[in-house]
């Protein structure tokens, strides 16, 4: 199998140097070139064909978001953002993921090697799945709400990673203020859940938060797991209880998709409503699995495109346009 080409976009030339070494650590990996900014950054893609690329978020001119937005609107593909942590740049890095980036990697403070060893296995984990990703053209907006519901006493769970940002504010953008009580675990890194969190809420009519340990949930808002050393779970069903445990990570991940989606379909059997936004992700499906197995309602990317919607042995396809809708549907009388 031909290896994952990658093209290094960064203003600095020591930042350029220090990622490019670090990317060619990885097998399978070819940094076919490296671009000082979005002018030059789009004659290589024209040469070189990437199949990747990294991309500075702070540039001057054009800056990183604005070639991004660019990138998604005229050759969509899959695009890795570096910032720095600041408190801005976890906003930026939230945006960028909005745009359409497949994750967002923090750029080292200090120009040694050393920096990139920590974040060196997700990165070739992300460069593999990115290869396989297909990016679509940017899709008009949605801005109309889907009507009041009324809810059938439903939980709704959905699970995604840093890939799956633009699904979840396309997913939860026409929810109505009423929605059922939705509890999502995104894997994120260090300080973004808090800025997902506040991007969110400025966006969709439901109330958004941060879960915390005793929280009941409630229709009409959306609770984000925190980043840290906890999983999220829900306790019973109805009237239950969102319960933070400090257990071991699962298939690698903490907080777990497939630890809440299980602890759904405990709690919750035929009243639970799951979605997983991965397509191929150890996290996540054994969960949907389980959550299917107890009689809940169960969406999972198909092979085909779009998703499948799932109970038991029964199954139907549901197209990407129709995901909200569906989704509204089965936590409705």
């Amino acid at each position: 199998m031909a290896g994952t080409k990658v093209l290094v976009v960064d203003d600095s030339l020591t930042m350029r140097a220090l990622i490019s070494g670090a990317l060619e650590r990885i097998p399978g990996v070819e940094v076919v070139g490296m671009a000082d900014g979005a002018a030059e950054a789009r004659e290589l893609v024209a040469s070189t064909w990437p199949d990747v690329m990294t991309l500075d978020v702070e540039m001057p001119g054009m800056s990183g978001l604005e070639y991004l937005a660019e990138i998604m609107d005229t050759k969509p593909m899959p695009v890795i953002m570096f910032s720095t942590r600041t408190q801005d740049g976890a906003a930026e890095s939230i945006e960028a993921l909005r745009l359409g980036a497949i994750d967002c990697f923090p750029k080292p403070r200090v120009a040694a090697p050393a920096e990139l060893d920590a974040i060196i296995a997700k990165l070739a984990k992300r460069l593999k799945a990115a290869k396989k990703a297909d990016i679509k053209p940017k899709a008009p907006p949605k801005t109309a709400k889907a009507p009041p519901i009324d809810w059938n006493g439903r939980l709704l769970l959905v699970g995604g990673d840093a890939s799956s940002t633009k699904s979840i504010f396309d997913l939860f953008s026409t929810f109505p203020a009423n929605c059922p009580p939705t509890v999502v675990v995104q894997h994120l890194g260090p300080g973004l859940v808090e800025s997902m969190a506040e991007k969110l809420a400025e966006q969709v009519a439901p109330k958004v938060v941060v879960a915390a340990d005793g929280m009941k949930p409630e229709q009409g808002t959306i609770y984000l797991a925190p980043h840290g050393d906890a999983h999220l779970v829900i306790d019973s069903w109805p009237n239950g209880t969102l319960r933070l445990l400090p257990r071991d990570p699962v298939a690698g991940e903490r907080p777990s998709i497939s630890l809440l989606f299980a602890s759904a379909a405990k709690a919750a059997a035929s009243n639970a409503v799951g979605v997983l936004l991965l397509d191929s992700n150890e996290d996540g499906a054994g969960g949907l699995k389980a959550l299917n197995a107890a009689g809940g309602y169960a969406f999972s990317p198909s092979d085909e495109g779009g998703y499948t919607l799932a109970r038991g042995m029964v199954s139907q396809p549901v197209a990407n346009d129709a995901l909200v809708t569906s989704v509204l549907k089965m936590c409705s009388k």
